[in-house]
């Protein structure tokens, strides 16, 4: 039992780590940018998708196994930096307040983004890694 508290902590410290780098982040994108359309979820999730895909490539674990760096930065951090939940509510109040096309841009550029980027930190950390 031990041992699976300890991944509980490590879990619930990269949440916070990852919880308030995400709330910094989008934070700032959305006073730069302003918030008619989310930005700062769109940056935060892009970033994080780049982040796991070479997390990915780096410190994969093997299947069934849950190694400490992994739950800390993949499952903890960036589980808690990404947000689909607010992606999700952002796209339904574009769409809610007669705004389609931005709701669809935002759907479109969050899951192409997000999907390339992490492609691509999967692709970069494999040519780093050799």
């Amino acid at each position: 039992m031990t041992g699976y508290l300890t991944e509980i902590a490590l879990v619930a410290l990269g949440g916070a780590l990852g919880g308030s780098a995400r709330f910094a982040l989008s934070g700032a994108v959305a006073r730069r940018w302003g918030e008619a359309f989310p930005w700062g979820t769109l940056v935060v999730n892009v970033t994080g998708a780049a982040l796991i895909g070479a997390l990915a490539g780096l410190i994969a674990p093997e299947p069934g196994a849950a190694p400490s760096l992994w739950l800390l930065l993949v499952v903890g951090v960036l589980g808690s930096y990404t947000t689909v939940s607010s992606f999700s509510l952002q796209t339904m109040a574009l769409a809610r307040g007669g705004q389609i096309g931005a709701a669809l841009a935002n759907v479109a550029a969050s899951v192409g983004l997000c999907l390339a980027a992490c492609a691509l930190g999967l692709w970069a950390a494999r040519i780093w890694v050799g």
